[in-house]
Order: C-alpha cells, then sequence, then structure tokens
C-alpha cells in the first residue's frame, strides 16, 4: 500500500487510567489505533497517533477532536491534562515511532500477533499474524479486540469443522486469525469502505484472502432469516448497535454456537445481557479491563480448550 510522504503527528496528554476509552474515541472518530507512553522524567501518559496530512486540515483535525474529548469528559471521562500537539512529519519519522511504541501480543500458545518489524518467533504450535499499527483500523491492542481473539482460540475445535462470522471487521484481524485457526467458511464484513480496503490488504498481507475476503455490508439491511448460521460469530460493536439489530446478529449464530459481544462500556453492560437474555441467550464467560466489558454468550453450554 503506497504510504503519504507526509502525515500529522497527533500527541494528546491522557489520564493513564483512561487508556481503553481514549483508544476507543480515537478508533472510532479516526479509524486507526493510538499509540501510548510514559515519559520517565514527568511520568506522563500521552496518546500518539497519525493521519494522512493532505485529508484534513489542522484547524478541522482540532475541532474534531475537542468534540470528542469534550463528549468523554460530559458522560464522566475527565481524559485530557493537557493541550493537543499537532506537528508534520515524515512517514519516516512516523514508522520509527511507531516502531518504538509497538509490541507484539501473544494470545496464549494459539497466536503471536506482531508488526513486519518485529522479528519475534514463534513457539512450537503457535499462529502468526502480521499487521501493522498506524494508519490502519486496529491490531488487537484493544482489550475488547483480545477477549475476540481469546475465544476465536479457545473455542476451536481441530478436528471439527467450524464457521465463523465477523460483524464490524475493521481491519479484519479477527477473519485472518479464524482462517489462520482453521474456521472454514469465513465471512466478514463491515459498512466503511476505508475498512473493507485495509481488512482486504490486511488478510491479503496474511495469505488468507481467499478464506477470509471482507465484503462492504451494512447490518442494518442484512435479513431476519439467514441461509446458513455460523458456529461462531463475533460483533465488537457499541452497545447501542448491539441493542438496536439484535435479531439481526442473533439469527445468525447456530443453535448451539457461540456468540461474542465487545466494544461496550461497562455501565451499558448489564443492558446489552438483559436484551440478549430475553432472546435466549445465557452469559457464560465475560471480562472487563479499564472502562471496557465483552461477553460470551451462547443458548446451550460451550466446552472450551485451553489457549
Amino acid at each position: 500500500m503506497k504510504k503519504p510522504s507526509l502525515l500529522r503527528e497527533v500527541s494528546i496528554p491522557i489520564h493513564p487510567d483512561c487508556e481503553d476509552v481514549i483508544s476507543a474515541t480515537i478508533e472510532r472518530v479516526f479509524k486507526l489505533l493510538p499509540s501510548f507512553y510514559v515519559n520517565e522524567d514527568t511520568k506522563e501518559t500521552t496518546a500518539l497517533f497519525y493521519l494522512d496530512h493532505s485529508k484534513l486540515a489542522t484547524p478541522a483535525l482540532r475541532k474534531k477532536i475537542a468534540a470528542a474529548m469534550a463528549a468523554l469528559a460530559e458522560g464522566g471521562f475527565p481524559s485530557q491534562k493537557g493541550p493537543v500537539h499537532v506537528r508534520r512529519i515524515r512517514h519516516e519519522d512516523w514508522a520509527n515511532s511507531w516502531k518504538r511504541h509497538f509490541k507484539p501480543i501473544v494470545i496464549g500458545r494459539a497466536l503471536l500477533i506482531k508488526p513486519s518489524w518485529n522479528r519475534r518467533r514463534a513457539k512450537p504450535g503457535q499462529i502468526i499474524i502480521v499487521l501493522d499499527p498506524g494508519l490502519s483500523f486496529g491490531t488487537g491492542q484493544h482489550a475488547t479486540t483480545r477477549f475476540c481473539l481469546e475465544q476465536l482460540a479457545a473455542l476451536r475445535r481441530p478436528l471439527q469443522k467450524q464457521s465463523f462470522l465477523d460483524i464490524g471487521t475493521g481491519s479484519g484481524i479477527l477473519a485472518i486469525a479464524a482462517a489462520k485457526l482453521g474456521y472454514k467458511p469465513v465471512r466478514a464484513f463491515d459498512f466503511d469502505p476505508d475498512a473493507v480496503r485495509t481488512a482486504r490488504e490486511n488478510s491479503a498481507a496474511n495469505g488468507t484472502l481467499r478464506q477470509a475476503r471482507p465484503v462492504r455490508q451494512d447490518l442494518t439491511k442484512l435479513g431476519l432469516t439467514p441461509a446458513r448460521p455460523f458456529d461462531m460469530v463475533c460483533a465488537n460493536l457499541t452497545y447501542d448497535i448491539l441493542l438496536a439489530h439484535l435479531e439481526r446478529i442473533t439469527t445468525r449464530v447456530a443453535p448451539e454456537g457461540a456468540l461474542v459481544l465487545s466494544g461496550i462500556l461497562v455501565p451499558q453492560f448489564d443492558q446489552v445481557v438483559t436484551a440478549y437474555g430475553k432472546a435466549g441467550f445465557k452469559l457464560l464467560q465475560e471480562c472487563v479491563e479499564g472502562e471496557w466489558r465483552s461477553g460470551l454468550f451462547s443458548r446451550g453450554s460451550i466446552s472450551k480448550s485451553p489457549t
């Protein structure tokens, strides 16, 4: 993929306990994942991300960030601790900055997710996924994505045929992981055309495009009687979408299948549990990390293998 020669580096001083909510906000607003670092001298935490300089003028960029931070403050998250800094840099500087801050992600014994420049080797039996951060849509750093990856690995039965559906695929990381773990068929879609393009590029780079080719699809336009249900469905979406389109999501889960719901703020999670409970889905496992809560649901019980 051709990268721009000039970028804007955006840094935001934040409260260290708000990394998760800041990460989700930047990913939602700008469709990319920030990096975080702590100054060893001042102990201050900074969120850092990069944008193509040609897509948004600096005044408009600052206005967009200010609106996002104000919305967080109104929701009870006093996340910003200082002024936003924006500077233009060359692509080489951007690449080196990400290399300093981005670390590989290990999902038990099953998965190793790393950037292309990292030389870390997989352990025996561990599958490698290569995803570079920056001008992209998420690389597994966020708690909600990690939970989905953990469930994908734990619920895989190597001797069984299992299908997988990724609703709101973003970077395509879940579809890529599912294909490499042996799920078949793998289906993934997103409403955002840029996300679909990026997801396809990531899938091609990992050699899974034939098994996992993301497509553009609007969840709100899907019918209520799908041609086939899936053994596992992941929906990493905001809680209002999960509630509004509950039937479109649940009808795509096989009778004995698993449903992973993530991307839910802690105060909103109980509403989701109640709504999906009325549809016959029991909460089997949950994860709380920072401001986020995710859950594994099913109509019955599910056996899991260690990851």
